[in-house]
């Protein structure tokens, strides 16, 4: 199968079962509400060695939120319920009620069941803390030094996918950057969707455990490597490409992910210089989730 003159291998990216939360951060100003965003979502790439995976999904202009103010939605993804939960408290109470103006609601369509974060929160407020309703939501106001912060009582969670995937191999590092790059750009555009890694690209692509080294849980896919294709026996890199980076896709479900997954290799694949798309996979032994390149077009 090609697009556009681009070689799509007959392969398949592995995800696995996440716990999702998404929830929308709303402020005075766009830029606030994506500056707090940000904040909430840093150091979120892998679970590999971070405590979660997050990212901002996407914008919500006035009219559509439940304050009436611009904001983001963002996503937040960890193994367990009770690992979210934490997360959530965390990220919420660090990143985003230390931000100016900010207001926290549930985003979640459809979730399996919701946790009480907004509650525990309200304590901040050290028993000045107070309950309102704003479009029909229980929201706890607390009492800032700015003014009050208001966050809706409960979040709503569920069983999500992450670690959607796919390569993007370019005829140089830069074809293969920006053909990364317009990918992103286009998955953006996907609610539901996260691509949690710095702005969206992977760089440095991994395989679970090591060859040499037997404390690690994951370490580089040296079968990936340009500059190790001359080599590793087995390499998976054609003689003209110089250039791999990986988009990692986290979504609500799996239809989310493939949503995503097509709408970045079209993108892609417009780019000159790329010669192929792939995706990673371990013989089915990481994740439930088979996403078939091939079966998205």
């Amino acid at each position: 199968m090609e697009i556009n003159g681009v070689e799509i291998e007959d392969t398949f990216a592995e995800a696995f079962d996440i716990k999702v939360s998404r929830v929308l951060v709303t402020a005075a100003t766009k830029k606030l509400a994506k500056i707090a965003a940000t904040e909430a979502t840093g150091y979120g790439t892998s679970v590999i060695g971070c405590s979660a995976e997050a990212g901002i999904d996407s914008y919500i202009p006035p009219g559509e939120s439940p304050d009436g103010r611009p904001g983001y939605t963002i996503m937040i993804c960890n193994p367990t319920k009770k690992g979210l939960d934490h997360e959530l408290l965390e990220r919420i109470g660090m990143g985003i009620l230390t931000a100016p103006t900010t207001a926290v609601f549930d985003a979640l369509e459809d979730p399996d069941e919701k946790l009480n974060v907004g509650f525990k929160l309200k304590f901040f407020g050290d028993g000045y803390e107070k309950d309102l309703e704003i479009a029909g939501r229980k929201v706890h106001s607390i009492p800032i030094m700015s003014g009050d912060f208001l966050i809706e009582s409960d979040l709503g969670i569920k069983d999500g996918v992450a670690g959607g995937n796919f390569f993007i191999l370019g005829d140089s590092q830069g074809s293969a950057l920006l053909a990364a790059q317009a990918a992103v750009d286009a998955i953006s555009a996907v609610e539901g969707v996260i691509t949690p890694f710095p702005g969206g690209v992977v760089a440095s692509g991994s395989k679970v455990g090591s060859n040499k080294y037997k404390f690690l849980d994951a370490s580089t896919n040296e079968k990936m490597c340009v500059t190790l294709k001359d080599e590793v026996e087995g390499s998976q890199i054609p003689a003209d490409v110089n250039g791999v980076y990986e988009i990692v896709i986290d979504g609500v479900d799996e239809e989310a992910v493939k949503e995503a997954t097509r709408a970045g290799i079209e993108a892609a694949c417009k780019v000159p210089g790329v010669k192929k798309i792939s995706a990673g996979n371990y013989g089915g032994k990481l994740g439930a989730y088979q996403i078939k390149l091939h079966e998205l077009f």
